[in-house]
């Protein structure tokens, strides 16, 4: 049985001609900003992929068919239609069996990515290993579909909510090559540093390019990931946000928060603790990620054209 895939025109066109492509996640519409924000939102992380010679591919799902690339149309739906659930990998099926509409996560979006044969996805955050997860088994199934699906995962890292430490080892039990591209740190999210280096290093764009293809050429079944930093004009201070998270998290203890609420708790402690500004550095890291990943893209073509 075979997945549907409908492609939109302009990703179609892209495909055939050979131009780089970069997938996007459709949650940051569904869950992220309201009305209109979203959706204006949605549109500047295409136009950054645009802008950096690539074509983008936003994920979403509807009616039994997975969508690779929405029409303006479609980034309304998404952006107007209340309760659309969020879809991860192991949500896929089940949505996908019921015909509903759905808004894929990152680890959704890199299986769909794979089906659809694209070799890039962006993501301002990945998901990783939770805080306390050595009583709650709380890790992210982002990380365990990096094991999974051969794509080239460009990221700011992931958020200071989680245990960085924890996550990036994970990533090397797994055998997930991390590469810092043009920086020399894991990033975290909005914060250009976590405090902890990045295995490696690469500047050059067409050397990364080689050392994805290289992953998957002598056999390793997973992705890639390529971290990128915000912009400094666009981050918030690393100190300042982990103090807010370990008070927040204390305080999370005591009113009895757990599992899934977690997370939403956590990022509006932040965001109040910081009188919004890490909204606002939310979409600046959408929309840098993107750029990157679009660069990268164009050199893999470059380097990989027939």
């Amino acid at each position: 049985m075979n997945i549907p895939l409908v492609y939109s025109e302009e990703v179609a066109e892209a495909i055939t001609a050979g131009q780089p492509v970069v997938a996007l996640e459709s949650n940051v519409i569904t869950h992220g900003l309201d009305y209109p924000d979203n959706a204006e939102t949605a549109r500047r992380v295409e136009d950054a992929v645009r802008a950096g010679g690539a074509v983008p591919a936003t994920i979403g799902i509807d009616n039994g068919r997975i969508l690779v690339g929405l029409t303006e149309d479609d980034i309304e739906r998404f952006a107007t239609t209340p309760g659309i659930p969020k879809v991860s990998s192991r949500d896929l099926p089940i949505v996908l069996a019921r015909g509903g509409m759905g808004a894929t996560t990152v680890a959704s979006s890199v299986i769909a990515a794979e089906l659809a044969g694209l070799r890039f996805f962006s993501s301002a955050g990945i998901g990783g290993v939770h805080r306390g997860a050595e009583r709650t088994m709380d890790i992210s199934s982002d990380l365990v579909q990096f094991t999974r699906s051969k794509v080239a995962v460009v990221c700011a890292g992931a958020k200071n909510i989680l245990d960085l430490g924890l996550t990036m080892e994970f990533l090397e039990t797994h055998c997930v090559p991390v590469v810092a591209y043009r920086s020399d740190d894991f990033p975290a999210f909005y914060c250009v540093s976590s405090g902890l280096r990045s295995p490696h290093r690469i500047d050059d764009a067409a050397v990364l390019a080689r050392a994805v293809e290289n992953h998957w050429a002598v056999g390793n079944p997973g992705a890639f990931l390529v971290t990128t930093p915000t912009r400094l004009a666009d981050a918030i201070d690393g100190d300042e946000v982990e103090a807010v998270i370990n008070e927040a998290v204390a305080r999370a203890e005591r009113e009895g928060v757990s599992g899934q609420a977690i997370t939403k708790y956590l990022m509006r402690a932040v965001d109040r603790a910081t009188e919004g500004r890490s909204a606002k550095a939310n979409q600046a890291v959408l929309i840098s990620t993107a750029e990157v990943a679009a660069e990268l893209a164009v050199a893999h073509a470059k380097e990989f054209s027939s």
